[in-house]
């Protein structure tokens, strides 16, 4: 059986596991710590906070930026659910932008024809996809975010470790918090860092990080600085002895999650993340053979191709008869998967008013796109094998 991706544990993982599952802490322990901070290295942003999972770091994301009832966001139709939902967590409004038909990124420039469309004001922020780990040009959208007054979640899951090349000729990392106010990952098996299920969320903005901290966590704080009740009621005495606050004493002081990340994962992730520059290079090796491998096919109406920056979490072809293929690959035991259904249509969706027609560049890519096995365990012979039985089945 081929996958279309899965994860890749070896003996280092394990054992880092072990140690942190026989160590004092479960959770709420100093690995958390220790893979945030490495994971912001990595990035290279100030702050990371480490969360449950991908969704997760989308709705603090949005509850950090304080989506209310009716305030409209822009994302992209062809992501995975959550980019969107988590607008609607917060009760707000998602608005749909089509995407590129060449990147299969949220197209910038219909993006500015709807914000022009509409009076300033009428939009909050926007959530681009960095889909497949293209990197989406965020100095282009932080350009429009700046004029319009919006703020930018970049999602990011599929991207540690790509980057684009900005306007002075720089590389800016996925998620590294120079043009979007936030960024989010996910560490769920298939992704390029593992941890079973994990997320992260990045920033360069102390105040937003804090409100995450606590956000986080029941929007519970034990920082003292900021408490708002009184020595005397914290310690129950008329009047306390001194100013210390007793050590039990924290204080919620807004409504949060539990949405906290546990230390034999953040163990496995630190693991993980020690060679993801490795995984990364073989995704790209993966991604280059594909291309080579169709390149000039008359069966082929569009690829992912090989793309500066790009971290190939996917590696996706546009072709007709998309369905007759998945069917025969799946006979032959290779599992190619279809990323995405366009978020507008999921019938949830359509009952809040989209129809077929609207995202037309979406719909078209629905029609024709599949994701080929890209891991990068994937074996040469698996990858031809891959490649060849495609061929075979438009002969």
């Amino acid at each position: 059986m081929i996958p279309y991706g899965k994860q890749n544990i070896t003996e280092e993982d394990i054992q880092a596991v072990g140690k942190a599952l026989k160590g004092d802490f479960l959770t709420q322990g100093p690995t958390i710590l220790e893979f945030e901070k490495a994971f912001a290295d990595y990035i290279g942003c100030k702050y990371a906070v480490a969360v449950s999972n991908g969704t997760a770091a989308l709705h603090l994301s949005t509850l950090a930026l304080g989506v209310s009832k009716g305030q409209k966001v822009i994302t992209t139709p062809i992501t995975f659910a959550a980019s969107a939902n988590c607008v609607r967590y917060c009760d707000g409004e998602v608005v749909f932008s089509d995407i590129d038909s060449q990147t299969y990124l949220l197209d910038v420039a219909k993006v500015e024809a709807l914000l022009k469309a509409a009076p300033k004001g009428t939009y909050q922020g926007i959530i681009p996809v960095d889909f497949a780990g293209n990197a989406v040009n965020l100095e282009a959208f932080r350009k429009l975010a700046d004029e319009y007054g919006l703020w930018i979640i970049e999602d990011t899951c599929h991207a540690p470790g790509g980057y684009f090349i900005d306007s002075k000729g720089q590389k800016q990392n996925c998620g590294n918090g120079n043009f979007a106010d936030l960024a989010i990952f996910s560490f769920h098996p298939v992704k390029h860092i593992a941890t079973g299920e994990g997320g992260m969320i990045t920033t360069n903005d102390e105040s937003l990080y804090k409100k995450l901290l606590k956000l986080r966590t029941h929007g519970i704080t034990r920082d003292i600085t900021i408490f708002k009740n009184s020595n005397d009621f914290a310690t129950g005495l008329q009047t306390s002895e001194d100013d210390n606050f007793p050590g039990w004493y924290m204080e919620m002081q807004t409504l949060g999650y539990n949405y906290r990340f546990t230390d034999f994962q953040a163990a496995l992730g630190i693991s993980q993340l020690s060679r993801a520059n490795q995984g990364l290079e073989r995704r790209k090796q993966i991604a280059k053979n594909y291309e080579n491998a169709f390149e000039n096919k008359d069966f082929i109406k569009g690829q992912s191709g090989f793309v500066d920056g790009h971290a190939y979490h996917l590696y996706v072809i546009e072709v007709e008869n998309r369905v007759g293929l998945y069917n025969y690959l799946r006979e032959q035991k290779i599992f190619a998967q279809i990323h995405y259904i366009p978020c507008h249509l999921m019938p949830y969706y359509r009952e809040l008013g989209w129809n077929e027609g609207d995202m037309p560049n979406a719909e078209m890519y629905y029609k024709n796109c599949i994701s080929l096995p890209m891991y990068p365990t994937l074996k040469e012979q698996e990858q031809e094998f891959v490649i060849n039985t495609i061929v075979s089945f438009f002969k």
